[in-house]
């Protein structure tokens, strides 16, 4: 009996395609490398395989007449067009819950390294140049005030891990949580005018592309710091890099990028910034849980089974 067929439309982290391999034939790009041959295995695709940053085209999803799910491994499906995918009636799945804790730690971690320059101070002491003086003074952390942008499941702990510094805790997001007793800020310039720290975690997407840009850097203050652990194209990166030039920001923890993994050279040399190469989630047991439950959602719908952890529009849109 052969086994079904599943299209990876980007290179799948080795937990994730292991898991696939056991079950199924897996078809490693064939719509990129070889479209004549993808063309005849389209109508056998049973299944998509995807990472966050994957690209899932609404031309592709119309191509696969069997698709039953398009499973992505991470909590970003911004490069799914899960309209298309809902037309088709194909569902859309990812990971989230699992790497809510890892982010939130990375986060932490990016505001203590900016604030009291813990990457610098380590290149200060391998250069020998501890001798010559003590290092510039960095900005306390603990007591700071720390602006939230997206106050999902990781923004909300983030907040409970800046709580343990004693820092005080703002958001904004699209509309205010009545569960939570932190102030809310109707959008991200009001929000950083008021934040020592602000951390930004909302969805990728159209609706937030460059919601952090030159306004929102200026209101954010000569004193202020920018991490982001979202995705690259909520910061508007060229307002950011100048912002950084001139001053216009203190420094930020940066773990997405515009255009990764290419990371402007502008910003290697900045003392004040920090760069992570898209790492929030990356631990081994992180990574384990995100592919047991992104081949778990494949292996659901590909046996006719409900799914773990469609996203919210497939949801919504089944609910009509």
């Amino acid at each position: 009996m052969s086994r079904p067929d599943v299209l990876a439309v980007a290179k799948l982290h080795p937990f994730y395609r292991q898991a696939l391999d056991s079950l199924y034939t897996v078809h490693d790009r064939t719509h990129e490398t070889d479209p004549q041959a993808f063309a005849a295995l389209a109508p056998r695709i049973l299944g998509v395989a995807g990472t966050g940053e994957a690209l899932v085209p609404g031309s592709l999803l119309k191509q696969l007449p069997q698709a039953r799910v398009v499973s992505v491994f991470g909590v970003g499906y911004d490069g799914v067009d899960v309209a298309t995918a809902i037309e088709q009636g194909i569902p859309v799945t990812h990971t989230p819950g699992v790497l809510t804790d890892d982010v939130a730690d990375l986060a932490m971690g990016l505001v203590l390294a900016v604030g009291r320059q813990i990457a610098l101070a380590d290149q200060f002491v391998r250069a020998g140049r501890w001798p010559e003086g003590p290092l510039p003074l960095g900005r306390k952390v603990s007591g700071a005030r720390m602006g939230i942008v997206g106050m999902g499941r990781i923004g909300q702990a983030i907040a409970q891990r800046a709580q343990a510094f004693g820092m005080s805790i703002a958001y904004t997001s699209r509309s205010p949580k009545s569960d939570l007793p932190h102030p809310y800020f109707p959008d991200a310039a009001s929000l950083a005018s008021q934040s020592d720290f602000l951390v930004v975690i909302t969805p990728g997407g159209a609706g937030t592309r460059h919601l952090i840009n030159a306004q929102v850097l200026k209101a954010l203050g000569p004193q202020g710091f920018l991490i982001n652990v979202a995705r690259g194209s909520v910061v508007d990166e060229q307002a950011l890099i100048e912002a950084l030039a001139q001053g216009t920001i203190a420094g930020a923890g940066l773990d997405v990028f515009a255009d990764e993994p290419r990371v402007p050279s502008a910003l290697w040399t900045m003392p004040q910034v920090v760069l992570t190469p898209h790492m929030a989630s990356a631990t081994a047991q992180t990574r384990q849980a995100m592919a047991d439950l992104a081949f778990a959602n494949m292996r659901a719908a590909l046996e006719g089974q409900p799914l773990l952890t469609p996203v919210p529009e497939w949801t919504a849109a089944r609910a009509r």
